[in-house]
């Protein structure tokens, strides 16, 4: 029987090439070296590396170009949004935002916030706090709490881009690969009446994400209150 200690080997290549990707050896859309060369840097065979990296593209950290080579995965602005936003019109065709009234502000994290995150408390973290459109009519808002020794001087880059991710990657090395989210059915409030123009007490979704980068840190929390009364949330599992 394995010990509970026991990683398979392509594991243990896998977790090095990632470190190696969130120490910025090689940058998003920069080659990696053959499987052949990785294996001989490595110490193991050209089969483990092969596994690893496929494990690597399942999870969408490196892309795998047919003929051409393996390279770290960009987060563009079209990708980032078609990924990780998710609301869909009624023929499930995947709605484009943008971006309004958007504020960003440093202070203490909260308890809760700082619990998301991992964090000590009362460290200080960035909020930002947007409203999201499709079609030029609002549809969510956004409050996104970033710790702020991950992503330093991110107030300086205001107004911020539409997809934050690609942001984050490009600018502070930080390749969000994964999100954890919770659903949950609630009522437009009073802050919700003003910002995406609907009745008090209207049917409301709330979307809790905290968002990993490919070290496997936490390094974003996001509430989003959402007006699905012409949108759905589409989620595909594969």
């Amino acid at each position: 029987m394995d010990s509970p200690q026991y990683r398979p080997l392509y594991s243990q290549v896998y977790e090095a090439l990632v470190r190696r990707i969130a120490d910025g050896e090689w940058q998003p859309g920069q080659a990696l070296p053959s499987e052949q060369a990785l294996a001989m840097q490595l110490g193991v065979s050209q089969g483990t590396v092969r596994k690893a990296l496929d494990a690597l593209a399942l999870d969408k950290v490196i892309d795998r170009r047919q003929g051409k080579g393996t390279y770290v995965a960009e987060l563009t602005q079209e990708r980032s949004l078609f990924r990780f936003f998710r609301l869909t019109r009624p023929d499930g065709q995947r709605a484009v935002p943008t971006s309004g009234d958007e504020s960003i502000k440093r202070r203490h994290a909260r308890s809760s916030e700082a619990k998301a995150l991992e964090l000590p408390e009362g460290v200080d973290v960035f909020e930002i706090i947007r409203t999201r459109f499709v079609d030029e009519r609002p549809v969510a808002i956004e409050r996104i709490i970033l710790p702020e020794a991950y992503f330093p001087g991110l107030d300086q880059h205001s107004p911020l881009p539409n997809a934050l991710y690609a942001l984050y990657q490009r600018e502070y090395r930080i390749n969000i690969v994964s999100a954890n989210e919770k659903l949950r059915a609630d009522v437009a409030r009073r802050d919700d009446v003003k910002r995406l123009s609907v009745e008090l007490g209207a049917p409301l979704l709330q979307v809790e994400r905290v968002a990993l980068a490919v070290d496997g840190r936490r390094v974003e929390w996001r509430l989003s209150r959402c007006d699905t009364s012409t949108l759905s949330y589409d989620v595909t599992f594969t």
